[in-house]
């Protein structure tokens, strides 16, 4: 009898490794943009296998491995605290402010493919058209520069798919230098000095809902009282990515950059 659940727990042990792998393998390789989901599943088969040796150890070597078990439960117990800490502002962060009126637009930029807006960065554009639409005498400043395998800006990608799809090209400006998101708020408040606006006034800015937290407290540190803007994903599975994803982005931001500053 005993021998038979041995068994039977080893080969559900492996099932379940092989369809984390599977699963973590499919999502980086045969789908675009589930990196985070695909770490993450292959995190989870790593965990189980750690304590599957664990267990082994024990066999011979019961209070050392009773003592590494707690510790690695200990971690991961911290670990996932602090994970459900920052998803709470992440996901209470993950819409549309009230009253999100604002002489200024602030669009932040996503990939770019070629010269075609990815589905991340057309999720954010059609929302920034309803708001224009919305709201006639708001300016949109468009903000992305050009990284690896885009053929232009993600700002000129921006302002072309806006004035094709209706928005007057007077009421758009360009931020293409940019890099990042905290280089995408500093540049576009430099930009509504520039053109005389009052940067520590109301701005509004847009991007996906999962990232409205991060720019806005980007916005934030850099005196503007911004109002966020969420552009809606359409796919949940990778609606999840993309929270997973913050929330490291976020630890970051609150433990690298509040010490050793932006890059």
């Amino acid at each position: 009898m005993i021998e038979k659940l041995k068994k039977h727990r080893n080969a559900v042990f492996w099932i379940v490794e092989a369809v984390l792998l599977i699963a973590s393998g499919c999502f980086a390789f045969a789908v675009i943009g589930y990196i985070t989901l695909a770490l993450s599943l292959l995190a989870i088969a790593i965990l189980i296998a750690l304590y599957r040796l664990i267990s082994v150890y024990g066999r011979k070597n019961a209070k050392s491995a009773r003592i590494i078990r707690t510790a690695l439960t200990s971690l991961v117990c911290l670990g996932l605290a602090f994970f459900a800490v920052i998803e709470v502002f992440v996901i209470s962060s993950a819409h549309t402010d009230k009253d999100a009126e604002a002489p200024y637009l602030i669009v932040l930029g996503a990939g770019v493919n070629g010269t075609e807006p990815s589905l991340s960065l057309l999720e954010r554009l059609q929302a920034a058209k309803q708001f224009l639409d919305s709201n006639p005498e708001t300016t949109a400043i468009v903000s992305g520069g050009q990284g690896a395998g885009e053929s232009i800006s993600e700002a000129e990608c921006m302002r072309r798919w806006l004035v094709e799809n209706g928005i007057s090209n007077n009421r758009i400006i360009m931020e293409d230098k940019s890099t990042s998101t905290y280089e995408n708020l500093k540049n576009s408040l430099e930009i509504i000095r520039k053109y005389g606006g009052d940067t520590t006034g109301r701005v509004a800015v847009l991007s996906g809902e999962y990232h409205i937290y991060r720019a806005k407290y980007y916005a934030k540190q850099l005196g503007a009282d911004a109002a966020g803007v969420a552009a809606h994903t359409a796919y949940p599975v990778l609606r999840t990515n993309y929270f997973i994803r913050e929330a490291f982005a976020v630890a970051y931001m609150w433990i690298f950059e509040r010490y050793l500053g932006h890059a």
